[in-house]
């Protein structure tokens, strides 16, 4: 059976990503990562809207200043459990490296990758962002980022 996909325009973020809108893609990533994971959709999307809606973890900047600790509770509270320590972790480990290799936007990720392609491979260098996570990102982001649409 396969599920349905879930769309940024579900998440209450903007149609249509661009990279004048740092904030909808910060969420776009941090949403991306969660449903990259093999874990039910169900869960992962409650536990985005539990991060970032609840508890606002919204900024690279944020999840870094609250730490694992909350971070796994956010977690917990989502149900979002069976990956809850390695995805705590790797959340933050992701929100360090966008800070320090790019300073905390993926606009200049972007501004740094000549092509989508880069852009992409630039993705998967993030700890525990694979090819799933790369391919929910730039099924959205890539319109906006370098205007034309991911191949499906």
């Amino acid at each position: 059976m396969t599920e349905k996909r879930i769309t940024a325009q579900q998440l209450g973020l903007k149609a249509g990503l661009d990279e004048a809108d740092e904030a909808a893609l910060f969420k776009w990533l941090l949403a991306s990562f969660l449903f990259g994971k093999p874990i039910q959709q169900s869960v992962a999307e409650r536990a985005y809207r539990v991060i970032v809606e609840q508890y606002r973890q919204d900024t690279p900047a944020k999840p870094l200043r609250c730490g694992k600790r909350e971070l796994v509770h956010m977690l917990g509270q989502a149900r979002y459990v069976r990956y809850d320590l390695s995805t705590a972790e790797r959340l933050l480990k992701l929100s360090r490296k966008l800070i320090d290799d790019y300073d905390g936007t993926l606009t200049t990720l972007r501004k740094r990758s000549p092509s989508e392609e880069d852009f992409a491979r630039r993705l998967a260098e993030f700890e525990g962002i694979g090819p799933k996570t790369v391919e929910i990102f730039m099924r959205e982001a890539a319109l906006g980022l370098y205007g034309s649409a991911s191949a499906d």
